[in-house]
């Protein structure tokens, strides 16, 4: 590598840890500007703080590099005296001004509102300046554009010291042949930035998640890139009061409350004597009605067919959406997932929602643990997981680099045996909650089983090989001394991937299985519902008051209305006892319902969005 290249890369790899320490001193300032709210945390806290949003933090420094790495670029053929170094600095003071204006705001912003800074105050600001800037004293304006000029001019002469000054100046080479090579190793350097950028190599790409580590939500607020999160959310921005305006405000209102769950003097016991069973809760990839013989599909899940023969099975239940990240929400949230986004999007929001974790943690005083073989920062997950109130989050980071064979991470079975070899190592004084979200069955279905040659198709396979592990698992815990005190919740995350249905009602169906040596009631319950009603009846089953879940309904509450709402891109959909609601949303038509029915599902998806627009 000749002398110039060399220069230029230096001056590339300055750039991003410059880029990186701006954001360290920004988190650093943005500690002591609230001192008032960060003034326990615990010793050793702020490292870990800026250990925990590093990868954010270099991602963000990446996105700063390119501009600097296209200029290098040309430096390593013409040299980086005179205007490539004249643009290099006008580039850094423009960006040393942003970035300070970004933590300036975040900082002083951050102890109104409590979450990181993102499209809000701009939204505010368009909408209306003078109530945007009506909390503020006149003394702030000054304090803070001193404040941000000052730290603009630190940040700008760190991008001059270490990448205009030390490294000295890119020479061209005088060869042709050695410019090309270092022309070409330059490209190559600039395109390595996507990995910093994605933050790896894994499916998941970069996402506030990343920074959240702690059960302490200003913790991890404190760890969030400031600038990311104002960029995600400008980038995942929507008007939700403004969408789906079916109904009058009064009419939806009035519609939607008729929809909600009633109080019940008695309602049929869905537990035995026991009242605090540990409740294992699992999670299927994908599955839906369609793979069991029982409900009218192929012999695929045979043995999840045989678990709920045994146990209680819904047969008239429909999933709430049609992506992980809705259902997960829809099951462990009891809020409906959205058509045309996704709630786990915007973790301000998201840190606002009722948990079903929560709940049983804080007013039942249950252990809460998450098990999952994949990347749980993917979709914002990990920090959902983590406001949610689970205070134990195992993921692929838990396993083995030989044990993460799937592209997803750990396949099933090694994600069942985790949480079978845990089975006797806890302390049973207190009641566990134990979620389990399976993978192995998502595309491209590539799974270790031998199926014997029973299916030519390999999403059947795939979904037969999640079938004998979550069996398996089953076996074990029946064979432990867990079973009598074991409630066993199997449901998918989302509709089916198997078969390829292109109808929404048949695509939606699946199954909700009870199982488990604590249950008190078995058969089958035709009574419609969706994923949302999975917290009220957990709940009220407890003892606990489930009010909280506005969208969610007892099952076994017969005084209750019930129906299966869902969504997907362009569509929602309604079952009730009677009736079928299909309704196109692109088009604003019907498909298929009851006029009187149609309505409720209007202020159903109206309401929902009114609700999503103040989280």
């Amino acid at each position: 590598m000749n002398k110039g290249v060399l220069r230029a890369f230096e001056k590339l790899v300055a750039t991003l840890a410059s880029g990186w320490l701006c954001f360290v001193i920004g988190k650093i300032l943005f500690l002591l500007g609230n001192h008032t709210i960060y003034n326990d945390l615990p010793s050793g806290e702020w490292w870990r703080i800026i250990a925990h949003g590093f990868s954010m933090d270099l991602s963000m420094a990446a996105y700063l590099s390119l501009v600097p790495a296209i200029l290098l670029c040309v430096a390593v053929a013409y040299g980086s005296r005179g205007i490539i170094n004249r643009i290099l600095d006008g580039y850094f003071i423009i960006m040393s001004l942003i970035i300070s204006l970004i933590v300036i705001l975040d900082t002083g912003l951050y102890g109104y509102w409590l979450f990181k800074l993102d499209a809000t105050p701009l939204f505010y600001f368009l909408s209306s300046p003078a109530s945007a800037l009506a909390s503020a004293e006149w003394w702030m304006y000054p304090l803070a554009i001193i404040g941000w000029l000052l730290l603009a001019a630190v940040y700008l002469l760190l991008y001059h010291l270490c990448v205009i000054k030390l490294p000295g100046e890119v020479e061209p080479s005088h060869s042709l042949k050695s410019r090309v090579t270092g022309i070409s190793l330059m490209v190559v350097a600039t395109l390595l930035l996507i990995i910093p950028i994605r933050g790896g190599v894994t499916v998941s790409t970069m996402n506030l998640s990343r920074a959240y580590y702690s059960d302490d939500r200003k913790i991890n607020h404190a760890a969030v890139n400031p600038a990311f999160s104002l960029m995600y959310s400008l980038s995942h921005q929507n008007d939700f009061a403004s969408q789906f305006r079916f109904l009058p405000p009064e009419r939806a209102a009035e519609l939607f409350n008729s929809m909600t769950d009633l109080p019940a003097d008695s309602v049929p016991a869905l537990l035995g004597d026991n009242k605090r069973p540990d409740i294992y809760l699992l999670i299927l990839e994908s599955f839906s009605s369609h793979l069991f013989p029982s409900l009218g599909g192929e012999a695929i899940a045979t043995n999840l067919d045989e678990i709920a023969a045994e146990g209680l099975l819904f047969d008239n239940f429909y999933a709430n959406s049609f992506r992980t990240d809705r259902g997960l929400v829809s099951i462990l949230s009891a809020y409906p997932g959205q058509p045309n986004t996704s709630i786990m999007k915007f973790v301000s929001k998201t840190e606002n929602l009722p948990s079903l974790a929560k709940l049983l943690k804080e007013k039942a005083d249950y252990s809460t643990t998450y098990y999952y073989g994949g990347d749980a920062n993917f979709t914002n997950m990990k920090a959902y997981l983590v406001n949610g109130g689970f205070s134990r989050i195992i993921s692929d980071v838990d396993f083995p680099v030989a044990e993460r064979l799937s592209k997803w991470g750990a396949h099933d079975e090694v994600l069942f045996n985790k949480v079978i070899s845990e089975l006797t190592h806890y302390d049973h004084t207190k009641p566990q909650l134990k979620v389990i979200q399976t993978s192995s069955s998502h595309e491209p279905f590539e799974v270790p089983y031998d199926d014997k040659g029973r299916f030519s198709d390999i999403r059947a396979k795939a979904f037969a090989y999640t079938d004998s592990c979550t069996a398996l698992f089953i076996h074990a815990l029946k064979a432990s001394d867990s079973w009598d005190n074991s409630l066993v919740v199997i449901v998918p995350d989302h509709y089916g991937a198997y078969p390829e249905l292109t109808e929404p009602l048949p695509r939606h169906r699946v199954p909700l299985i009870i199982s488990g040596g604590a249950l008190g009631r078995h058969g089958r319950v035709s009574t419609p519902g969706s994923q949302t009603d999975i917290a009220a009846t957990l709940a009220a089953s407890l003892g606990l008051d489930h009010s909280p879940f506005i969208f969610s309904h007892n099952l076994l509450n017969s005084k209750s209305p019930h129906f299966g709402f869902f969504t997907e891109p362009g569509v929602m959909g309604m079952v009730t006892e009677n009736d079928t609601v299909i309704y196109n949303l692109d088009t604003d038509t019907p498909l298929a319902g009851e006029p009187a029915n149609i309505e409720k599902a209007k202020a159903y998806l109206q309401t929902l969005y009114d609700d999503l627009s103040k989280r």
